[in-house]
């Protein structure tokens, strides 16, 4: 019997329906082609996913299968590997061409894609890899990369229609389990909604009113809940495309009048590409120091240290209300993030590589072409970025005066007077007696001396900055990753 001729929407990182080259093209071919998504069992075991991430991806889903409902079309969900799910396909269908975005993703998924690559050339299927954001495959260097960025942030964004599908049924044996569809069913109220609706919702928002304070909102642990955009749970995982949101914030009528803060907006989504470009050019910074002069720089593992940082419990209010919040949310800002790893790599001395997989897991919006490159440069490991050092008590009085974002994630230190909800320790026994809390035993006690642990940091961080093979590697790593401009 003669297999149906078809073409594939391969979906990773791009779940949203406008805006969407590979359906762009899918349309334009002429002939019937269907749209995948696979769970990959694989990945999902991998240590940088958690299930929030399935959760946000399957509602995700749900979301465009509403509006392609009308088309007779759905988003075909595999519960396999792409490898094993493709040569399924491959048996069922003549694969004319296979539609998708470039990924910039983790090892991971770079060695799954050149697997799938060998099977369309052995099939003679046609790969067709869109550019994503304007983040270039297979540059050496930075030069003029921030012109051509802006040019790709300018081009008309793709308004997509869709044809009424004609491929008649078929039974695919790679199905969700029904227990885990119906745990993905459930999606918790505290984490953002998912999918594209909720995206552009978001986005509207910010510009209309939400983001007016951005510039002076963006620190502060509570109020940039609300003055930041939060989409970039929605750029993370394709709900919006970064030049959608680059052009509606750009255009918006609000822009003109709310100037400092709308700049900055678009700074930061110029950023996101930026980070995503780096890793784009060397994706073994998600396991090897970005300077690998720092390979040499020795940690003593402490468990009990990690543990504390992990579950909120260092004794330091700032630290581990962002913890606790990110934990139960999925997000914090990006200054509350930059100080966490910072006490965890710095303050506790500990590796980077002992941290970076929980937070991944952590993060709604995780990213891991922004996540590495952050996490290490927080870190201190590139041996190019100004070394970072964030006091988390001086952070607090700062961006949490009135402790409001300390108390609403540690109940137990909810009746410390402001005067001591920075530095809790601080408090006599008399005074931990009448606010109904005993710090080392209701509350941990510091779990490092703060400034004698920053000194040793900025000693051994610092220090090690002038080692010849770190000299070396910053010199390598400026010639790759620095725009230079003819």
């Amino acid at each position: 019997m003669k297999k149906e001729t078809i073409n594939i929407v391969w979906l990773k990182r791009d779940l949203r329906l406008q805006d969407h080259e590979p359906m762009f093209r899918a349309e334009q071919a002429g002939i019937p082609y269907l749209i995948v998504y696979f769970m990959e069992p694989e990945l999902i075991e991998y240590p940088d996913t958690s299930f929030r991430h399935l959760q946000f991806v399957y509602h995700s889903l749900k979301v465009m299968n509403t509006t392609l409902k009308e088309f007779n079309r759905s988003v075909h969900i595999f519960y396999e590997n792409a490898l094993t799910a493709f040569k399924f396909l491959h048996q069922k269908f003549n694969i004319e061409q296979l539609f998708s975005y470039q990924e910039s993703g983790t090892q991971i998924t770079w060695k799954r894609d050149k697997k799938v690559a060998l099977l369309c050339a052995a099939e003679k299927t046609k790969w067709v890899e869109c550019q994503r954001d304007g983040i270039i495959r297979g540059i050496k260097n930075r030069n003029n990369w921030n012109k051509q960025w802006h040019v790709t942030m300018h081009k008309p964004v793709l308004k997509n229609q869709y044809s009424v599908s004609k491929i008649a049924s078929f039974e695919q044996p790679f199905v969700l389990p029904e227990k885990l569809e119906n745990k993905l069913e459930i999606y918790p109220e505290y984490y953002q909604p998912a999918g594209e609706v909720n995206a552009w919702r978001y986005l509207k928002s910010f510009a209309a009113k939400r983001g007016f304070n951005y510039h002076r909102h963006i620190s502060k642990p509570k109020e940039s809940r609300v003055s930041c955009s939060r989409i970039s749970p929605y750029l993370a995982w394709g709900n919006i495309s970064l030049k959608q949101a680059f052009q509606f914030i750009s255009n918006h009528p609000n822009a003109p009048k709310h100037k400092r803060a709308f700049s900055g907006m678009l700074t930061r989504l110029h950023w996101h590409c930026h980070f995503i470009q780096k890793f784009e050019v060397e994706c073994s910074y998600e396991t090897l120091c970005i300077n690998k002069g720092y390979e040499l720089l020795k940690h003593h593992k402490n468990e009990s240290f990690i543990k504390a940082w992990k579950t909120g419990a260092t004794g330091f209010p700032l630290i581990d209300a962002c913890m606790r919040a990110v934990e139960q949310t999925g997000w914090i800002n990006f200054r509350m993030r930059a100080m966490v790893v910072s006490f965890l790599t710095l303050n506790l001395d500990q590796d980077w590589r002992d941290g970076v997989y929980h937070l991944a897991r952590q993060f709604l919006d995780y990213e891991p072409g922004i996540h590495y490159p952050q996490f290490q440069m927080q870190a201190g490991t590139t041996g190019v970025n100004t070394v970072r050092l964030y006091n988390p008590v001086k952070n607090s009085y700062e961006h949490d005066p009135d402790g409001e974002f300390i108390k609403k994630w540690i109940p137990e230190l909810a009746n410390v007077p402001i005067a001591y909800i920075h530095e809790p320790w601080k408090m006599t026994a008399l005074e931990q007696s009448f606010c109904g809390v005993t710090i080392g035993e209701h509350y941990p006690s510091p779990i490092v001396d703060l400034q004698e642990s920053a000194k040793l940091a900025r000693d051994k961080i610092w220090g090690h900055k002038k080692h010849p093979a770190v000299q070396n590697e910053k010199k390598r790593i400026l010639a790759t990753h620095v725009n230079k401009r003819k």
